[in-house]
């Protein structure tokens, strides 16, 4: 890690987790506060529709719970429940694994501070049912969107696979993690509507990237993140890693 000069994307990730403590990144890091800020910036419109919000897992009643939702906690990644049918969904394994992720800290594995001081808790969405439904997460540098990457193939046989593209929706000759689609991935509807939204939404912050949903001929953010992959993940080839650090100018707070 270069302290003094950081260079690379991942470098000036963690380069902000020290430098940068804009204490509104907690809000924002926390999905059910981060529903407000998007509320009050560009309305509420755009926001999942919200079905509830529990402090404890024993407090969900599932009853007034729709056939279809989302469970997932406020204060991490990868707590996500999907129900599809209320009449044979294994409630007993949710609130395990909810019992689960309530109980961590997510700040700890990779010293991503927003997270230390988000109150813990459980909220249900409105299942978007789709047999296509991908992610598309924009990233935003020093207030311009500059690239994006689809979430694709989430839950099938051959899982998850992220294709990145520029902002003229041109792939970018990458991969990070995961494998990008073979096949050409069609440019969403709302794409310039996204990019409008993600700048308005991120215009006072050094990096941020924001996730869409496009549903129904409507477009929904998913939610913001200050530090994908914690600054970890690794570019392949790795002068990729050099190319998204050079887009990100920074500055102390």
């Amino acid at each position: 890690m270069n302290w003094a000069n950081p260079q690379t994307f991942n470098e000036k990730l963690q380069w902000l987790k020290i430098y940068d403590r804009n204490p509104l990144y907690t809000k924002l890091v926390d999905k059910y506060e981060a529903r407000k800020y998007i509320a009050e910036t560009i309305g509420e419109d755009y926001l999942i529709p919200l079905l509830g919000v529990w402090d404890k897992v024993d407090d969900i009643d599932l009853e007034k719970l729709p056939q279809q939702f989302v469970l997932k906690c406020t204060h991490d990644s990868g707590s996500v429940i999907i129900c599809k049918d209320k009449t044979t969904f294994d409630f007993t394994s949710a609130k395990k694994k909810l019992y689960k992720h309530l109980s961590i800290n997510y700040y700890y594995p990779s010293r991503e501070w927003p997270y230390k001081n988000v109150k813990p808790r459980i909220i249900a969405e409105k299942y978007l049912e789709s047999t296509n439904l991908n992610d598309y997460k924009f990233q935003i540098f020093n207030g311009k969107v500059k690239n994006c990457f689809v979430c694709s193939k989430r839950f099938s046989k051959e899982g998850l696979h992220v294709t990145f593209f520029d902002r003229k929706w041109h792939p970018l000759n990458f991969t990070k993690l995961y494998p990008k689609e073979t096949n050409a991935l069609a440019k969403p509807v709302f794409f310039e509507k996204m990019i409008e939204i993600s700048e308005t939404v991120a215009h006072q912050f050094q990096f941020l990237r924001v996730d869409f949903y496009e549903f129904n001929n409507k477009i929904y953010v998913g939610e913001l993140t200050f530090y994908p992959g914690a600054g970890f993940e690794k570019f392949n080839p790795p002068e990729w890693d050099k190319k998204f650090g050079d887009l990100i100018t920074l500055h102390r707070r």
